[in-house]
């Protein structure tokens, strides 16, 4: 037997239960559908566990996208503010990091309670252990309007239709949690274009010759200013934060922020000492050699990671060309990785859903009524530090509002 809903979601996530939440106020009949044991994990495990939830700084050059201007409607009509409101009335007691960032301060679980609580009273019914089998669509009869455009679910042992269908499952992105291709598959089944899903606020991974290099440094850590070129838009982005050493390679918010725009072609470039003109100490400490240059670069940074430097790129004499170019070799080292450590470390997927197959309003496909795409899935990411948890905010939001 068929059972009927006003609208299905698959995938009980940020943007899923959003919008599940923003569709029963509107008094229709909402199905969840989650192929997990449970909603929200990628949001349990967000933040350290404290889930990041929102960024007070949030605006439209927070994202990239393949159509930078098409978060923008979506993220105007709910914003950072919204999300807090809802977090203030269920009371859950919160602090900003740094950057604009918040976090619970308890746990993460706070927020899925507040989303699961939201449902429920909106009347949503959200079924957890279901995997879906098979989508299809039937245009029915055109003198039967109730069945006219029905989307049908296959689960295992049940079977639904509705007239609108929500794709949230996400992206490839941390696949022990259970991320799956679904979504691209089915955009792709109803011949909606993809972008080329890729790993995105991921740690880097070195060359082999720079792993036998750095990465006994593993645990070290220090402030940098990470820059990427990226070809194909002829742009560059840079970012200053801390860098970490692996045991594979670099990572830390610096590097996952310039993953996303590294081309895997173009070299990272590192400045470790930003802001700081070691020149110029150096002259004003009057005496110049290479054990004072030693003492300054422990200053600069972790002594390991000096005493490494210097064994690595050591002085080319006590002229002051020699001090120059040493400096000016710190404030831009050149690191070509190997590549990046994938979905399986990655924070999220860029690509996905092409904007161009959506309505920026409503979050609906331009091709096939009654089917919409929000969240992760969507060619829209967001930098490190509670902005993807505002787009599937803000998208779950649109979308609900539509259905």
């Amino acid at each position: 037997m068929t059972q009927k809903y006003d609208v299905i979601i698959l995938g009980a996530g940020a943007a899923g239960l959003m919008c599940a939440i923003e569709a029963g106020k509107r008094g229709r009949r909402v199905l969840v559908l989650e192929r997990a044991d449970r909603v929200g994990k990628k949001i349990l495990i967000s933040g350290g566990g404290r889930c990041n939830f929102t960024n007070l700084y949030s605006s439209p050059e927070n994202f990239f996208s393949g159509n930078p201007h098409f978060a923008k409607s979506a993220l105007a009509r709910y914003t950072p503010a919204d999300f807090i409101r809802l977090v203030e009335k269920h009371r859950i007691p919160y602090h900003e990091k740094k950057l604009g960032q918040l976090f619970c301060d308890r746990a993460a679980s706070d927020i899925t309670a507040m989303l699961e609580q939201e449902c429920r009273d909106a009347g949503v019914e959200i079924r957890c252990n279901l995997k879906v089998s098979e989508v299809g669509k039937n245009n029915g009869h055109k003198n039967d309007l109730h069945e006219n455009d029905q989307f049908t679910v296959q689960a295992e042992d049940a079977r639904f239709a509705t007239p609108r269908l929500v794709v949230a499952t996400g992206g490839l992105s941390i696949a022990k949690i259970g991320a799956t291709s679904f979504g691209y598959d089915l955009a792709r089944q109803f011949g909606l274009q993809i972008v080329p899903p890729r790993a995105a606020l991921v740690p880097l991974v070195f060359s082999e010759r720079d792993r036998k290099v750095w990465c006994d440094l593993a645990g070290v850590s220090t402030e940098v200013m990470a820059s990427a070129r990226s070809t194909k838009r002829n742009t560059e982005q840079t970012f200053r934060e801390n860098m970490l050493f692996t045991h594979r390679g670099i990572s830390g918010p610096a590097i996952l922020q310039i993953s996303s725009y590294w081309d895997g072609k173009e070299p990272i470039r590192l400045d470790l000492a930003p802001g700081r003109d070691l020149t110029a100490d150096f002259r004003a400490r009057g005496h110049r050699d290479e054990s004072s240059w030693k003492f300054l670069l422990r200053e600069a940074l972790p002594r390991r990671f000096a005493d490494r430097w210097l064994e690595t790129y050591p002085l080319a004499g006590n002229s002051d060309r020699a001090f120059t170019d040493a400096e000016r070799q710190l404030h831009a080292w050149e690191v070509r990785p190997e590549g990046t450590e994938s979905y399986g470390k990655a924070e999220v997927t860029a690509g996905g859903v092409d904007t161009g197959e959506l309505s920026a309003k409503t979050m609906e496909s331009k091709k096939v009524p009654g089917l919409f795409f929000i969240g992760e899935v969507v060619d829209v990411t967001g930098q490190l530090g509670g902005f993807n948890f505002q787009w599937a905010w803000a998208s779950g939001f649109c979308a609900g509002q539509e259905l």
